[in-house]
């Protein structure tokens, strides 16, 4: 599962270098798949759900920002 969060986050670093189709294609692919582990470890009680609402909310913030740049900083 860390694994997961870190491809997705070298993902938003990539996206936030170059921007493109496949690279925003490729952040929101690696963000699911994060997404749909983190919701299986809680399913399954390997996680707890806050803890798992916690990781879920990091790394959409993450992609928020490298796609979304804030525009009064």
């Amino acid at each position: 599962m860390r694994t997961l969060m870190k491809s997705c986050l070298n993902a938003c670093a990539a996206y936030k270098q170059e921007p493109g189709e496949e690279a925003k294609s490729s952040l929101q692919s690696s963000m699911n798949h994060a997404f749909s582990k983190i919701d299986k470890a809680v399913k399954r009680g390997v996680l707890h759900k806050n803890a798992g609402a916690n990781q879920k909310s990091r790394l959409s913030a993450a992609v928020k920002q490298a796609v979304e740049p804030a525009v009064g900083k």
